[in-house]
């Protein structure tokens, strides 16, 4: 008897935990993709020349500018509403696509971000203002950056490249549409884009599950 319980517990624990992530704001079934096949950030490089690829990671992505210090009450938004919550899950990073020249504001607001986190995956990467512009125009959106290269709106990116969002109908039948998610409002953060980021994570979750059964 004992035997059959294990084996329901097992069977229904992560149908409970997929519930459990899926039931938040989003009404959405799964979270829809907004661009497929983000380009993966060739010759970005970060202050060390260190490569970051956006392929099997779940990676936030950002695109804060040149006014660095002036906005960083948006990177603070974001590490306490998203990036803290989620740092330990090994495939999630943060990855912000800034202009070259703004090395030492980026590493003042990693130090400041580093006194009350672990910014281990967090990336400030660094390209030419052309390569910026050419770059945010390949994910197709409906916003644009600023005149300082910069937006307030995030992107989720998946494993595969990606760019999820919120597209078409939801469950109650609604047409609805969001591709980024705006790090000045601590509720969008809160409520929105850590609903969402839940949908994905139990996604892989249940997929390693599966994968894990089968080579059994």
């Amino acid at each position: 008897m004992k035997k059959y319980i294990v084996l329901t517990v097992l069977f229904a624990l992560p149908i409970c935990a997929y519930l459990f992530f899926a039931s938040g704001v989003n009404n959405f079934v799964t979270l829809p993709t907004v661009t497929p096949n983000v380009p993966e950030l060739v010759n970005f490089k970060t202050a060390e020349g260190e490569s970051i690829k956006l392929q099997e990671k779940i990676t936030i992505l950002g695109f804060p500018g040149y006014e660095l210090l002036r906005e960083k009450g948006n990177a603070f938004n974001l590490d306490q509403k998203i990036y803290n919550k989620n740092k330990d899950f090994s495939d999630f990073q943060v990855v912000m696509i800034v202009p070259t020249g703004t090395e030492k504001e980026a590493n003042q607001i990693t130090a400041e971000l580093g006194a009350v986190s672990d910014l281990s995956h967090w990336h400030y990467v660094f390209a030419s203002p052309e390569e910026i512009k050419t770059y945010y125009s390949k994910l197709n959106l409906v916003g644009g950056l600023n005149g300082n290269l910069a937006t307030s709106n995030v992107f989720i990116i998946d494993k595969d490249r990606n760019l999820r969002g919120r597209k078409g109908k939801n469950k109650k039948g609604e047409e609805e549409y969001k591709e980024g998610y705006n790090t000045i409002s601590a509720a969008d953060l809160h409520n929105e884009m850590a609903d969402d980021v839940k949908i994905i994570l139990a996604e892989y979750r249940l997929a390693l599950k599966r994968n894990n059964k089968r080579k059994i």
